[in-house]
């Protein structure tokens, strides 16, 4: 998330451990078990760190 707020980039925040729905759309979308799980235009990554999201990032910044 702090890599997110300091790029200014909106995102929102779904707490998977408080409701079980939400982990399971998680889990259908991911298909991993582990957070942190982010969705942009449809492509996903899960279980990453701020370096694979800054790669994942540049992939709709050329967009």
């Amino acid at each position: 998330m702090r890599w997110l707020n300091d790029r200014k980039i909106e995102f929102t925040t779904i707490d998977v451990t408080a409701k079980e729905s939400a982990m399971a759309e998680m889990v259908h979308l991911s298909g991993a078990e582990m957070s942190p799980v982010i969705e942009v235009d449809g492509e996903v990554l899960a279980d990453f760190g701020p370096e694979e999201l800054a790669t994942f990032w540049e992939r709709f910044k050329q967009n």
